[in-house]
């Protein structure tokens, strides 16, 4: 793995740093790659039961390396659309991973959420952001389209209409604006960032993995799936659910009126 992605795994929380701080840690070539293997490794990992995304320095992500786009204006448009289109296809197992690894993801943002920086804490399962966050699609600005996912998971978020507005405006706008559309679950404090992070990724390491994962899952298709095919698949998810350690652990510690211990079993 390249220096350009940090993986730390501790007490079963793997915390993912995006680690070109000098350029806002904008995406290279070579971070394409490392974000790709680091998602596979936590999504294969059992021992990892939550997943922390960041950003290295003051800002998660300022998007793609523009200063590298512009090396390419030299090429043919015919060239640069099949780079772009071979680059941009690198990056989908490492979104794709996120949205299936049954295990929650957290993206934990400050400074730029912007272009692909936006779209990959999109494809998270929770955000929280420091007050001093801010956002921008951004992609419109340099004359293109949307990538990462973000076609997908903007509308479901915020709605078509509203989605329209954030990807064909650009506009930039604030980590509180983030929360009212519900992009982010919570803001805090820059200083406390960290910790209410930390805090909130020890909760769900700790909870019933299993379960998690079901639920994780279910949310994912439920706005493509019929009402008779999702209730089918809670039917089937509960179930799996009832078979493991940690439902009869739960279950005990309601009737015994203490706190579950569980162990993602």
């Amino acid at each position: 793995m390249t220096e350009s992605i940090l993986l730390e795994v501790s007490e079963g929380v793997a915390t993912v740093t995006l680690n070109r701080p000098e350029v806002l840690n904008a995406l290279d070539d070579d971070m394409i790659a490392a974000l790709v293997e680091v998602m596979a490794r936590v999504e294969a990992d059992e021992a990892t039961r939550c997943v922390v995304l960041r950003g290295a320095g003051d800002h998660f992500m300022a998007g793609g390396d523009i200063k590298g786009f512009h090396g390419r204006l030299a090429e043919t448009p015919a060239e640069r659309g099949a780079h772009f289109r071979a680059k941009i296809h690198k990056l989908h197992p490492a979104i794709a991973a996120m949205r299936r690894m049954p295990k929650p993801v957290i993206a934990s943002l400050r400074g730029a959420a912007a272009g692909f920086g936006l779209s990959l804490a999109l494809a998270a399962d929770l955000a929280i952001a420091a007050e001093d966050a801010y956002f921008t699609l951004a992609y419109c600005l340099i004359g293109t389209s949307p990538d990462g996912g973000s076609s997908y998971h903007l509308p479901r978020l915020v709605g078509l209409r509203k989605a329209m507005e954030i990807a064909l405006l650009g506009e930039r706008f604030d980590a509180e604006t983030a929360l009212r559309l519900g992009l982010v679950n919570w803001v805090v404090p820059s200083a406390d960032l960290e910790a209410e992070t930390a805090k909130l990724a020890a909760r769900l390491a700790g909870g019933p993995g299993h379960a998690l994962g079901q639920t994780k899952a279910l949310l994912n298709v439920s706005l493509d799936n019929p009402l008779e095919a999702q209730l089918a698949l809670e039917a089937e998810s509960f179930a799996s659910c009832a078979a493991t350690q940690d439902f009869a652990e739960g279950v005990t510690a309601f009737v015994e009126k203490r706190k579950p211990k569980f162990t993602g079993k």
